[in-house]
């Protein structure tokens, strides 16, 4: 009896392996890749969710099947928006799995979930690029800033390599990005966010600040930026908790006083005075250039650590007095290099601009011009943005950093940057757009519940 059912069992098995080898084939990467786009939304939503959760490896399977017809959309300045169905689901699908709005451009994939990213991070040694930002990083309409990352510096193929082999990627939405929308009266409607900042923190490993860079840089500025705070991690590597706390105090207070020396040369080399008491301290400095006095912990601590705070800025807040509009403009010139834009981010800025691009051929001059003058525009206005977001933003957070800040934690430095730096604390639910005490010759202030 055993010998007369061992073809019955020979066949159960030969069945069951097919079928394994079937159903495993339907779930392999490049199955799923290929069902993303079905025109079956069931099917593609399920392949998008399977991609997603196999992290960057989903969203690398994607882009290298459909390789030819991203790579034509991230890098033809001459094709205007594309409207075609077959690329509507490829860009959405890219979208939900890297959980970033034109990711056909950049190829980078963020997570959502902190715990996660910091699992990732541990089992791979990089350090974590958090994202803070009003909105979220997957729909159009999140705060300017954001918006202006996804096209100058992730859709950089220098920054994107950089960010795709060196770090673990993370974004979370402090709030909604406040919306507006402007009726002509005539059909004709104009949508914009109105205020917001976004800022980008390095964290250890371990999920730990390291560094912070606020509002927009230009490309090469950001990867300096970057750079400077990988260096501190690697720092760590094999070193106590004591060793690596003096290397991040050790860091910032560099960090304070090469600022203070890179912004007096460059007000010097733009023609503006620099004050002889910074010039003094500057001076002082060259020969030990993290020494910062930090005071011992005592009964008066909170006055003790208001005055250091206070040393440590002096120059900043004489420097900044001493930088006038025409200076600031100067010193963008200067650094002019820092924000120019690659191939990929000017092809991006095309498809978002209908009247500098043509679906076919070559521009026409009017459109050539357009497209050279709003990069020319950009890079300039983002050139001012990367020096005085160095200059005074990003070194005031050094500044908060060396004052015996090693153990806060990202979400609360969060809370203090978007409170006093950039001055839209989350306890104002209006963002600084009203006040109780401005009177606007509208009903109940023009608010509306």
């Amino acid at each position: 009896m055993r010998f007369k059912s061992f073809p019955s069992i020979l066949l159960f098995l030969l069945f069951s392996l097919c079928f394994a080898q079937v159903a495993y084939s339907a779930t392999t990467p490049e199955a799923l890749a290929r069902q993303a786009i079905s025109e079956n939304s069931s099917e593609s939503a399920t392949a998008i969710k399977g991609l997603r959760e196999m992290g960057p490896s989903g969203l690398r399977a994607l882009m290298k099947i459909y390789s030819d017809e991203i790579k034509r959309h991230a890098t033809d300045t001459n094709l205007g928006r594309d409207t075609s169905p077959e690329w509507l689901r490829l860009s959405a699908a890219l979208d939900a799995i890297s959980q970033q709005r034109d990711s056909y451009a950049s190829g980078l994939y963020w997570y959502t979930d902190f715990e996660q990213a910091k699992r990732a991070a541990a089992s791979t040694g990089k350090p974590i690029l958090s994202l803070r930002l009003l909105g979220n990083l997957n729909e159009e309409f999140s705060c300017a800033n954001s918006r202006f990352f996804r096209t100058v510096l992730y859709a950089n193929r220098e920054v994107s390599d950089t960010l795709r082999e060196r770090f673990i990627l993370h974004w979370k939405s402090v709030r909604p990005a406040p919306r507006v929308t402007i009726d002509f009266g005539d059909g004709r409607k104009l949508e914009r966010t109105l205020t917001g900042n976004s800022i980008h923190y390095v964290l250890d490993p371990q999920g730990r600040v390291v560094d912070a860079l606020p509002g927009l840089y230009g490309p090469k500025a950001f990867l300096r930026g970057l750079a400077q705070a990988e260096e501190v991690v690697r720092q760590y590597a094999g070193k106590t908790e004591a060793q690596q706390t003096e290397a991040f105090y050790r860091y910032h207070r560099t960090r304070v006083n090469q600022t203070a020396a890179d912004w007096s040369t460059d007000v010097q080399r733009s023609g503006g005075r620099v004050p002889d008491t910074v010039l003094a301290r500057v001076s002082a400095r060259r020969q030990n250039p993290d020494a910062l006095e930090i005071a011992p912990v005592a009964i008066t601590k909170m006055v003790v650590e208001v005055n250091i705070l206070r040393a440590m800025t002096a120059d900043a807040i004489e420097l900044e007095a001493a930088t006038n509009v025409e200076t600031w403009a100067k010193i963008a010139a200067l650094h002019a290099a820092d924000s120019r834009l690659d191939e990929q981010s000017i092809a991006l800025i095309a498809r978002h601009t209908p009247a500098a691009t043509v679906n076919a051929g070559a521009k026409t001059p009017a459109q050539a011009q357009l497209l050279e003058r709003i990069v020319e525009k950009l890079e300039r206005n983002m050139a001012l943005d990367t020096v005085r977001n160095e200059y005074v933003l990003r070194n005031r957070i050094h500044a908060w950093l060396a004052n015996r800040a090693r153990n806060i934690t990202v979400d609360a430095l969060n809370e203090k940057v978007y409170a006093e730096l950039f001055l839209t604390p989350g306890n104002d639910p209006w963002l600084g757009l009203y006040s109780p005490d401005a009177y606007t010759a509208l009903e109940n202030g023009g608010l509306v519940n």
